[in-house]
């Protein structure tokens, strides 16, 4: 069973609300959900929409046709009614005796709800429980948990009763959760004993900003917003040194202005994490849209030769697991490491039954001020931190930079740390190659086809690949092995597959590329898929 819901209209209408409460509601009753956000650069009007995607398995992302609306403007219908199956319902804005529908179903309309006010978005979230045919205290119970005020709960009550069940949804047994990709971020960084996160307001970085703020007083650790990003970076790199366990978070824009003092990293060796947060470019771009275009900069960011490690995680249970490994490889190595997500990742709401690892202790072991001289200098300098010109020295500081990826891939295989990924049926020949927040639209979408994702025998097999920077060996091997192999992503060029060319010499020529802002839908996926 799925269900794909779509609930639009104006920002500052409170559309978050009523997705938030529904699928709040819903995982109680033992189903998964998983929330795809679409809105512009607006703080008011326009045009936002959520469409809320509901299973009785695993789902973690949203299809093309919907199977109903929740409209609080005229526009949310007029822009999705060619988007409705057909049998889909309405629950629509009622708008001046005059307003139309748009050749959409007639209209579940509110009636008497304009009182409401603030209101109405708890109405319609109540209205859609009803449709869904799930039990009304559920509802109450949430929105007075949400709210605590008579007003909502009547609110929510009166939209309950304005509808009809329509799917009489069955309570299921099932524990489930609800997780953003960036309190998963978060919660990896709390468990790895973060002291310290400093960054500057930027799309789609900011909610990782917000959520350690609120956290940062239970937990014991400090936010801290500097002026720009180049004061965020510097400021990380100088607490790092004094022996804090630092992150620090940005966007693309934010990240080029960064790269002077990464390198500076790369010289004096100083742990750094680094949380990059792409949208879609170049400049300012789409700042409120997805994209993987930001994986070549992550890889190669900051003048000169040194070392650094890039992971992607693909949903919010890795992102708390690939953050506290974040931690646990800086400080142990004296390396940049960076955490590379976006949009999609950062603001999808997933629901899952399963739990993280037990996250590592990220130990700060190294010689801190206060223990005696320590030095961190720019320049290339001797094992004392003196600033040298030598030759022999030289050569040597860059060798032993770059054989530290040797070291960090041994630490990986020993402490088990998943640097690829493979779902499904382990012997296909079809092989579909993808990384980040790709992740679960291509999971849906082989699933679709054969259900190979859950049974472990159809005809397709998935790699995906978390860690892009060491590079696992395990892909050239994967990718020997198989007769047709499907690259998917969400940039222009294929930037994993340079980067697979690049270290194993193999050219992946069947592509599935997507590059306008939004992420793959998986039933149109599947289509391509079956395509190539």
């Amino acid at each position: 069973m799925r269900l794909n819901i779509l609930i639009g209209g104006k920002a500052g209408q409170g559309i978050n609300s009523v997705s938030g409460i529904v699928s709040s509601v819903l995982v109680k009753w033992g189903y998964f959900t998983f929330n795809y956000r679409d809105y512009p650069s607006l703080i008011r009007g326009g045009h936002n929409f959520n469409v809320l995607s509901i299973s009785d398995e695993r789902v973690g992302s949203h299809e093309s046709k919907i199977d109903g609306i929740v409209a609080m403007d005229e526009n949310t219908i007029k822009v999705h009614k060619n988007e409705l199956k057909k049998g889909g319902f309405v629950i629509g804005f009622k708008g001046p005796k005059n307003s139309r529908n748009f050749g959409a179903p007639k209209t579940e309309g509110f009636r008497g709800f304009e009182a409401l006010g603030r209101n109405l978005n708890i109405a319609l979230a109540g209205a859609l429980i009803k449709v869904l045919g799930i039990d009304k205290n559920l509802l109450i119970e949430e929105v007075d948990k949400q709210f605590h005020n008579k007003e909502a709960n009547d609110a929510a009550e009166k939209g309950y009763k304005s509808q009809d069940n329509k799917f009489n949804l069955k309570r299921l047994n099932k524990s489930i959760a609800i997780m953003t990709g960036s309190q998963g971020i978060a919660q990896g960084a709390i468990d790895s004993g973060i002291n310290l996160y400093l960054s500057y307001p930027m799309t789609p970085a900011t909610p990782v900003l917000h959520e350690l703020a609120y956290l940062q007083e239970k937990n014991g650790f400090m936010v801290f917003q500097p002026e720009n990003e180049i004061a965020v970076v510097n400021a990380g790199l100088g607490a790092s040194f004094a022996g804090a366990k630092v992150m620090i978070g940005t966007s693309g824009g934010g990240f080029d202005l960064m790269t002077e003092a990464l390198s500076l990293q790369g010289q004096t060796e100083i742990p750094l994490v680094v949380y990059l947060a792409s949208r879609p470019g170049p400049s300012t771009g789409l700042p409120t849209h997805t994209s993987q275009s930001d994986l070549d900069v992550a890889l190669r960011a900051g003048h000169g030769e040194f070392p650094r490690v890039v992971v992607a995680p693909g949903d919010p249970i890795e992102t708390i697991e690939k953050t506290n490994e974040a931690f646990y490889l800086s400080e142990k190595y004296g390396c940049l490491t960076i955490l590379l997500s976006d949009k999609h990742l950062a603001e999808g709401e997933f629901s899952f039954d399963n739990s993280p690892h037990k996250p590592l202790k990220a130990e700060v072991k190294r010689k801190v001020p206060g223990e005696g001289i320590v030095k961190a200098n720019s320049y290339e300098h001797d094992e004392k931190g003196n600033t040298t010109e030598s030759a022999e020295i030289t050569k040597i500081n860059a060798d032993n930079r770059i054989k530290k990826y040797e070291e960090i891939k041994k630490e990986i295989k020993n402490k088990k740390f998943e640097m690829i990924k493979i779902f499904g049926n382990e012997n296909a020949k079809n092989l579909i190659i993808g990384w980040g927040s790709t992740k679960c639209a291509i999971l849906d979408a082989i699933d679709s086809i054969d259900s190979g994702i859950k049974t472990g025998k159809g005809n397709y097999k998935f790699l995906q690949v978390l860690y892009l920077k060491p590079l696992s060996n395990e892909i050239e091997n994967e990718i020997k092995k198989a007769k047709k192999v499907i690259l998917i992503e969400q940039n222009v060029t294929g930037q994993l597959g340079r980067l697979i060319r690049e270290k194993c010499g193999i050219s992946i020529k069947n592509r599935i590329l997507k590059y306008d802002g939004r992420p793959f839908t998986s039933d149109k996926l599947k289509k391509e898929i079956m395509r190539k």
